[in-house]
């Protein structure tokens, strides 16, 4: 039977964090295990040590894609800390759209997941601007590092208990019905999103313009302190003076460290 020892955690676990960000803790040795013991079973790997060179040698993309599947949890649904939603509707537009130039917003969703999020946002924008939509590039971008989810993202497709959370006028609105018990987000909605794969961890990012709004929402849980402080920093530079960063409600910022000021839970902003 395949173990995995301390010294093979570790050198996955540094390669992780050192790649992507993510920290893994000694205590997280079984739950690494259990995640990727099946790779190594189908390919017929002896032990974690062939498993790791094969990772750090694959030119193909493929190890690397299967490997941050396996190691993140993209636990996301609709609404989800929907106060954040309601103080983007009844603050941050309002704001927006007074000072916004060339009508020209730009938001970012930074760790998309399965697409609820920004779906979200983009039905809020729509609902907020009416007809005047039309007049405003209102385009948000999502990015994350994990092709699965964002295969599932592009494609808008949920289920009767994952719309639970939405009002019945948007699934009216922006959803149609598959035949079955499921639902696809419109291509109005669809046309407004950009997806792109995207690691937080770059040391810069391919952005000419910054963002009124980024939301980076229980991303961070991942992350060491140091790792959390060097990308808030860097959002910090990719936010227009007067725009906000969303951050979840278990990643409180250590107002000490940051440039943004806090304004309510999990909501900062760039003054």
């Amino acid at each position: 039977m395949i173990r995995i020892s301390d010294k093979e955690f570790n050198q996955l676990a540094e390669y992780i964090k050192a790649n992507f960000g993510i920290y893994l803790k000694a205590e997280k040795k079984t739950l690494l295990y259990s995640r990727l013991y099946n790779i190594l079973d189908e390919k017929n790997f002896k032990n974690f040590s062939e498993y790791y060179d094969y990772v750090v040698n694959d030119k193909t993309g493929e190890a690397i894609t299967t490997l941050i599947s396996k190691i993140t949890t993209n636990h996301t649904y609709f609404m989800r800390e929907a106060d954040h939603f309601e103080y983007f509707k009844t603050a941050v537009l309002p704001f927006l759209q007074n000072t916004a130039r060339n009508r020209d917003l730009r938001i970012w969703s930074a760790g998309c997941s399965t697409g609820e999020e920004v779906y979200t946002l983009a039905m809020i924008i729509d609902e907020f601007f009416g007809p005047d939509k039309p007049l405003w590039d209102t385009k948000l971008l999502a990015t994350d590092i994990s092709d699965k989810v964002l295969n599932i993202a592009v494609k808008g497709v949920y289920n009767k208990e994952q719309v639970g959370p939405l009002p019945s006028r948007w699934l009216k609105k922006y959803f149609m019905k598959d035949g079955s018990d499921n639902y696809i987000i419109n291509d109005k909605i669809k046309n407004e999103v950009i997806f792109r794969k995207l690691n937080l961890m770059n040391w810069q990012y391919p952005f000419r313009k910054k963002f009124h709004v980024i939301f980076c929402r229980n991303v961070m849980i991942y992350f060491d302190n140091k790792t959390r402080y060097e990308l808030v920093n860097k959002f910090y530079e990719y936010t227009e003076p007067g725009g906000y960063l969303f951050v979840g409600h278990s990643e409180s910022l250590n107002r000490e460290e940051t440039k943004y000021k806090y304004i309510m839970p999990a909501v900062y902003r760039k003054i």
